[in-house]
């Protein structure tokens, strides 16, 4: 077997990573890598034959968005630790998602909690070897409080091994001051848990533009910096975007009215890429592209070998026409969106009256219409009518998703109709 690499850890991880509290409940800002963290710290200790007979949980409100999330963190820090031979340490299931490892038969297995079929099947884990001990909740505050006392329920029994505890993780941004994470963990004392603030200025390991971006948000809007950027409780008021769910939909073109790209471009912010799909007047983000520091050439590879559909009409910034020049050069139906007085706000408009359904594989779109939110008059606390323009690269494209549809709708009988029906099927094949 190949030699075990030595992982990097941010100094202010020692303390929670070393804790036995049964509750351990770490809040930070967007960056603090307090997830990677998590996920090196179990796959360590699972590795480890001191904790024989330990077993791990992953929890998120979806399941399906575990995937690209709690699944990514724990097989990238599975690859870190390993490096190439990784495969003779730990085997890694797709179908369902599952890891094991060779050394200790520990497994780690993944749930969602979004309705009572998928928590009655939480009741019923069991595992091969050992015990449930350990569960991590990650983007914990998704979760209902009785969610997670289903899940405290499942850590009891004697355990097999003196070295082994019962403990639950919980990883997120602390939205709202009034959440019951914060009265449950935070405002009430006890030896049985452990409270952890990190920030991305914690983060030994964040990269130079994702700093300069925050800079501007404190600058941009202060409310939204104090809760993704310091950690702190508060409340995301000004919310601009609210009729949205995170939905595990089929993303097959057959199964809308019409489809199309839409893209807005960056590079030291987000180059964002959604294909969203309309059907019955609701709008479903079915797949998104969203990278930093790429160029078009880059950007344009990665859509290749993703295998986005070059028959659909794409949606794009008009502020950049050489690089719609480019998308069109490698095939794709590249059209610049109009812009003129007064049509971002109609663009809100039109999003705001209707259903948003995003699919769990869309982590930066959700992540960006959970925060996207309304500027604010320092001097008279009153929300104005401007959205904050940091962290919404998704939510551009997003507003230029629905421009096509926005522009055909016609008056009939003095109401106001789309123009989706299957016989005009707008940015189809």
């Amino acid at each position: 077997m190949s030699e075990v690499t030595k992982v990097q850890f941010n100094v202010i991880f020692r303390e929670p990573n070393q804790t036995r509290c049964r509750y351990r409940a770490m809040k930070g800002s967007a960056g603090s890598g307090k997830s990677v963290n998590i996920a090196q710290d179990y796959i360590l200790k699972l590795s480890d034959r001191k904790y024989q007979g330990a077993n791990l949980l992953v929890v998120r409100k979806i399941d399906a968005s575990n995937k690209n999330s709690t699944f990514a963190e724990l097989t990238g820090a599975i690859r870190r630790i390993f490096g190439a031979d990784y495969s003779e340490y730990w085997k890694i299931r797709l179908n369902p998602l599952e890891l094991e490892c060779h050394i200790t038969g520990a497994r780690i297995i993944f749930r969602g909690m979004k309705d009572m079929n998928e928590r009655e099947k939480v009741k019923s884990i069991n595992f091969p070897q050992g015990k449930l001990t350990w569960i991590w909740i990650e983007e914990a505050t998704e979760l209902q409080e009785a969610d997670v006392d289903i899940l405290d329920d499942r850590l009891r029994g004697l355990l097999p091994n003196p070295n082994l505890y019962y403990q639950m993780t919980f990883t997120f941004n602390p939205v709202s001051a009034t959440h019951w994470i914060k009265r449950k963990y935070f405002d009430y004392k006890s030896p049985d848990i452990f409270c952890h603030h990190s920030t991305y200025l914690t983060n030994r390991f964040i990269d130079p533009a994702y700093h300069k971006r925050m800079m501007m948000r404190k600058e941009q809007d202060p409310e939204g910096y104090a809760i993704y950027g310091e950690g702190e409780w508060g409340e995301t008021g000004g919310v601009i975007l609210k009729k949205y769910i995170v939905d595990d939909f089929d993303t097959d073109f057959a199964m809308f009215d019409s489809m199309h790209h839409a893209q807005d471009f960056g590079f030291n912010h987000a180059n964002a890429i959604l294909t969203v799909g309309f059907r019955d007047g609701e709008l479903y983000v079915c797949n998104e592209i969203y990278v930093n520091e790429l160029d078009t050439e880059e950007i344009i590879e990665m859509a290749d070998n993703q295998g986005l559909n070059k028959r659909l009409m794409m949606y794009c910034d008009s502020a950049e026409p050489d690089r719609i020049k480019m998308w069109k050069k490698a095939g794709y139906k590249a059209t610049a969106v109009v812009k003129e007085a007064g049509s971002v706000h109609a663009q809100i408009d039109y999003l705001k009256q209707r259903k948003i359904h995003i699919h769990p594989s869309c982590v930066n779109t959700i992540k960006e219409i959970q925060q996207w939110s309304w500027k604010k008059d320092p001097r008279t606390g009153l929300y104005l009518d401007e959205p904050v323009e940091v962290f919404d690269d998704a939510m551009a494209a997003l507003r230029y998703s629905v421009e096509p549809l926005r522009r055909k709708e016609v008056k009939i009988g003095g109401t106001r109709v789309a123009g989706t029906t299957a016989a005009a099927r707008i940015g189809s094949w």
